[in-house]
């Protein structure tokens, strides 16, 4: 198999911002309602556009209403976030009790023997060499044979993970290994606010007691709670699920996502922690969705996502601390509803909704920074070109719409292929028909043994993730004949060195550090090699 998967998006990773113009901009006043990580993200990327201070960002933050502040983690898109905006690791990470994700394990999914545990690496151009072993066992296996398919053996990342190495190299080393974060988000927010006045946006601590229109329905004024109103040209919503202009001044419809997504609360509790700082989220199954595990370098996180249609919140509860070993313990937790689903429009009128405004995908593969930075960065772009009429908007939400969609089949597709059967939940999951075209053409032809990455590449089914996510999940969750059906190898088919592949990993794994020691020392930044791309 040769192809090309990258893991650039073009949106973030290819253009950076800033730069100079002596054009208008299309507006001469942004608002950003709401703060929180949503609101400083959007903030600080205004704020860097081509106009410079000819642009004026305000962001307007309510005293009365406070963040979720649960979400801990993030893709490796926010690395880039930083990098385009100068903002070194060395910097933010230790303000925000950062830790380095080099990927995410998945814990109790599954049953099937050898598979009831697997890892979704975060992978780079180092995996190059044990890709095709991997995608060449899977398809193998696929056919009848029995080699081993299980993807953590293939992966760098899953052996940092394993080993709790920090996935920065060595500077000898010259591999750059793709990689995320775990944070607090609460210290996140915080620190992007007093990076974003710095960078001159205007902030304001007033509460919006009415959105008022014009007489065209565009957004007009805030009125706020000290009587003052505050006008804009174009208005940015990041209230969160409150959806304050989008959603209850605009009246923009809500799409729910119910029918395939059945979670919808989460109760979390932090613990102390102990022993090393593994570089990955744990999420493992629990009885009706399941428990995330994130470590930072002054606590743990931990969380359940469950469905309150199959369990109370306080039976959530109990759980949870069941499965912390917690029961009697006096450590109080925080219990939170989800809206899980997208506006028909992200953007409609003069106002774009960002962050949980717009919709939110659950927090399985912590996709809510990544929804925030590619729609902020596609919001710079529009302005840059200075075209905000109807065709470019219809061209955003399309785009949006399809971002959403894809995202939510890849998520989808976990609780699909779970093979439990412990509950209702897990069982009316597995049997769920709710599906998209796009990813019943994912699974059809993975069960039909075809290879999935030509049909990822053009676009047919299965966008929004590289090929090695969908092979991962599949092979990782065991979807392969019974084991009682395989078959012995044929040379061909066994002609991959497994002792081979496993030395390549362990020696590439001895050139990335014990990840408590790189968090100590976090070197500067490696620049361009966050663009690399791997092929295979």
């Amino acid at each position: 198999m040769s192809d090309t998967a990258t893991l650039i998006d073009q949106y973030i990773a290819a253009r950076p911002l800033g730069g100079s113009t002596d054009a208008p901009p299309p507006v001469k006043h942004i608002c950003v309602v709401g703060g929180g990580s949503a609101g400083w993200m959007t903030a600080l990327m205004l704020a860097t556009t081509a106009y410079g201070p000819r642009l004026k960002i305000t962001v307007l933050e309510s005293p009365q209403v406070g963040i979720i502040g649960v979400g801990e983690g993030s893709t490796p898109w926010l690395r880039r976030f930083f990098e385009i905006l100068g903002i070194e690791e060395s910097e933010w990470m230790p303000a925000c009790n950062a830790t380095y994700k080099s990927g995410i394990t998945f814990d109790g999914w599954s049953t099937k023997p050898g598979f009831e545990r697997y890892f979704h690496p975060f992978v780079s151009m180092l995996d190059n060499m044990t890709m095709h072993p991997f995608v060449d066992n899977v398809h193998a296996r696929l056919d009848g044979a029995d080699v081993y398919a299980h993807p953590d053996r293939f992966f760098t990342s899953a052996a940092l993970a394993r080993q709790a190495r920090g996935p920065r190299a060595l500077p000898n080393f010259p591999f750059d290994v793709w990689y995320g974060y775990h944070f607090d988000a609460t210290l996140l927010g915080q620190f992007l606010g007093r990076k974003a006045v710095e960078r001159g946006v205007t902030h304001l601590r007033r509460h919006v007691t009415q959105v008022l229109l014009n007489e065209r329905g565009d957004i007009d004024r805030l009125q706020l709670d000290d009587g003052e109103a505050l006008a804009a040209d174009f208005f940015v919503d990041c209230s969160g699920f409150a959806s304050l202009m989008i959603g209850k001044a605009l009246q923009t419809p809500f799409i729910g996502f119910g029918e395939n997504l059945f979670n919808d609360a989460a109760v979390a509790m932090p613990t102390p922690l102990e022993g090393p700082i593994e570089s990955q989220t744990v999420s493992t199954a629990l009885r009706h969705g399941w428990a995330w595990k994130i470590p930072l370098t002054q606590r743990q996180g931990n969380g359940y996502v469950y469905s309150s249609a199959h369990c109370s919140a306080d039976e959530a509860e109990t759980e949870l601390r069941q499965h912390l070993g917690l029961l009697d313990a006096d450590i109080p937790a925080r219990h939170l509803k989800m809206r899980v689903g997208r506006m028909s429009k992200v953007w409609n009128r003069n106002c774009v909704a960002i962050g949980l405004s717009q919709g939110f995908i659950e927090p399985l593969e912590a996709t809510a920074l990544l929804f925030v930075q590619v729609t902020a960065s596609m919001l710079v772009e529009v302005l840059e070109k200075g075209d905000l009429g109807a065709a470019s908007q219809d061209a955003f939400n399309a785009a949006m719409h399809k971002r959403f969609e894809n995202t939510r089949d890849y998520i989808v597709a976990h609780y699909k292929t779970n093979s439990r059967t412990d509950t209702d939940y897990w069982r009316e999951n597995a049997e769920n028909m709710h599906l998209s075209d796009s990813l019943q053409g994912v699974l059809m032809t993975w069960m039909s043994r075809k290879p999935l990455v030509a049909a990822l590449k053009t676009g047919r089914f299965g966008g929004g993730y590289p090929a090695v996510s969908w092979y991962a999940l599949l092979a990782g969750m065991g979807i392969f004949p019974d084991v009682q059906d395989l078959q012995p190898p044929t040379e061909h088919q066994a002609r991959h060195r497994l002792e081979a592949v496993d030395d390549f990993i362990q020696r590439s794994a001895t050139n990335f550090p014990d990840h408590r020691e790189l968090l100590a020392n976090i070197p500067p930044g490696v620049g361009d090699k966050a663009l690399q791309i791997y092929t295979w």
